[in-house]
């Protein structure tokens, strides 16, 4: 079962901050470019967190984790970071147009503290393998300032969508940015008792899929096998024993497959026709030129329903 609990989210002042002068993408895709044009935008932008800046005589006392933990430190000791007064959930959308399109796309979901989970349990379930360096340096990162500064985006199968139902009466939201790539994000923040239990009820029996976050995600449980290696006493409501998700339905119409731009070669028997047929069974397939001519591009374009997995879309950081 999936356990979700709210949480008194840590977020930016917008009586100290323009929302848009920190906001960040995903740290894994921040080049350098973009991290000098984060770091010149805002003082208080989040790359100096979630991804900072090596200086020279970088050691193993100061370095970009302590500098991110020192950041955050003074960032909420001068108000810049306030932690709301409420447990709560938070309603999420983005408003977007695909590449490819041109209608906006609304994406909707919510963000809930998540107990953790060995895959063993088959309540979360992964789609790739995880790398050694990344998941060390989240961790490195994750000891230093012992707060989750990303999102990892999770998803659930509810085709009467009666969770989404139970958000529907909100007003206005506590946050509306538009960001460098023209994506709108807009949160709430649900601090309703009533609904707050109706939502966990709702999710107890879902399974969850790590669309996007699989190093965030692993980088949490190695970070909670450290903590309760140490702890004295077992505690399954401590804080480490869970981690902040973005939750978002299967059947949501915001939710598109996007190519990865990945090659797999060399395959024993493998037909084109053949398997673009299997992908039918379960998706619109849509072909862009000649199936048998190598592509100059992506050869085709697939949805279900405009339902499925778009990893590289969940691109906002929410402290």
């Amino acid at each position: 079962m999936a356990n979700i609990f709210p949480f008194p989210a840590l977020r930016y002042n917008p009586n100290k901050v323009n929302a848009k002068d920190v906001l960040t993408q995903p740290y894994d895709k921040i080049t350098s470019e973009m991290q000098e044009k984060y770091y010149a935008r805002s003082p208080y932008n989040l790359v100096r967190v979630i991804l900072g800046k090596a200086e020279p005589g970088d050691d193993e006392k100061n370095n970009v984790y302590s500098r991110a933990a020192e950041n955050l430190r003074q960032w909420r000791e001068a108000s810049v970071l306030t932690p709301d007064g409420e447990q709560s959930i938070y309603l999420y959308s983005q408003e977007f147009i695909a590449p490819g399109e041109n209608r906006t796309r609304t994406r909707r979901g919510f963000i809930a503290a998540s107990q953790l989970h060995d895959y063993d349990e088959h309540i979360v379930f992964r789609h790739e393998q995880t790398l050694s360096k990344p998941k060390s340096d989240r961790l490195n990162l994750l000891r230093a300032t012992r707060t989750h500064a990303g999102q990892i985006f999770m998803l659930y199968t509810d085709p009467a969508k009666q969770i989404e139902q139970l958000f529907e009466k909100q007003g206005e939201p506590a946050l509306d940015v538009v960001d460098d790539y023209g994506v709108r994000n807009r949160l709430w923040k649900v601090s309703d008792p009533t609904v707050i239990a109706a939502v966990q009820s709702a999710m107890k029996d879902k399974k969850l899929m790590i669309a996007d976050g699989h190093h965030r995600y692993e980088t949490a449980l190695n970070y909670r096998n450290e903590r309760r290696a140490s702890a004295k006493v077992k505690d399954p409501n401590a804080a480490y024993e869970r981690v902040m998700m973005t939750f978002v339905n299967t059947e949501d119409s915001g939710l598109v497959i996007l190519p990865t731009h990945r090659v797999v070669h060399g395959l024993e028997r493998f037909s084109k026709s053949g398997f673009l047929k299997k992908l039918e069974a379960e998706f619109a397939v849509t072909l862009k030129g000649n199936l048998h001519e190598k592509p100059a591009d992506d050869s085709f374009h697939s949805s279900r329903d405009h339902n499925g997995l778009c990893p590289r879309w969940q691109s906002r950081r929410l402290l």
